[in-house]
């Protein structure tokens, strides 16, 4: 019957996003945190002390978004040090602008990192390779969302494939399992050159949970040079596609 899909349509509006270049988030989604130091750091080592992957550092006061999981339990523990805005613009060229400091007021995504192949061949169309190394689906979730009616970043030319040999780059999910350590090789060398890598999600940009693990094989991240590091847990629909805009030179804003 038509009549209850538009009493949906008249409920929730338009789903559709117009501009991709001009989107906000609601004020519950955890983006980007902003620390503030104060005299009385005690609360922010007792936050450190129960991070349970490392993500935090009293002393000098840092957070690592690589490691984080964004659950929020710091923010409660510490409130006057760590708050977490709606900023979904935290994806970067560089690991190690994912560390925050409190000095810090946006995350530095680093353009001049961007080897310059990448938006001369791809800047009209990138298509990629997805592979979840030990991943939980929840990023995996959230990467095939940038692909629906909602998001619909095929309009840029930017969409999974199934093959490998199909694809410009590969998309890594998870802490990088050992089962699934040969595997991402196997499928990283049938991407024809040049090619990309992103990493997506905490557990992929530095093990998260499983970093200590001896369940997970990280070698790959030493042996290949990484494009595009994308935190989060899981990592926003539009952190993905505001990243792989930048680094495709897309953003008109």
């Amino acid at each position: 019957m038509i009549f209850p899909k538009i009493k949906v349509l008249k409920s929730h509006g338009w789903q559709y996003i117009p501009d991709l270049n001009a989107v906000e988030l609601t004020d519950e989604f955890r983006g980007r945190p902003v620390l503030t130091s104060t005299e009385d750091m005690s609360d922010v080592e007792a936050a450190a002390k129960m991070c349970p992957t490392k993500a935090i550092t009293a002393a000098p006061f840092s957070l690592d978004m690589g490691r984080c999981l964004f659950c929020g339990e710091c923010a409660i523990r510490a409130p006057k040090n760590i708050r977490f805005t709606n900023d979904y613009k935290i994806g970067s060229t560089s690991r190690e602008a994912l560390m925050v400091t409190p000095q810090c007021e946006a995350i530095d995504f680093h353009p001049e990192l961007v080897r310059e192949q990448i938006p001369a061949l791809f800047g009209r169309a990138l298509k990629l390779r997805q592979v979840s190394a030990g991943g939980d689906a929840s990023v995996e979730m959230e990467l095939n969302a940038t692909g629906n009616v909602n998001f619909d970043f095929g309009r840029y030319g930017v969409e999974f494939v199934a093959s490998p040999r199909h694809a410009d780059g590969v998309v890594i999910t998870g802490p990088i399992s050992g089962n699934m350590a040969e595997a991402l090789d196997i499928c990283y060398n049938s991407v024809p050159d040049p090619k990309l890598v992103i990493v997506c999600g905490s557990e992929a940009c530095s093990g998260g949970l499983f970093a200590d693990s001896k369940a997970v094989d990280r070698r790959f991240m030493e042996r290949y040079n990484v494009d595009l590091w994308l935190p989060g847990a899981p990592t926003h629909p539009m952190t993905f596609i505001d990243g792989v805009m930048n680094m495709l030179k897309l953003k008109t804003r």
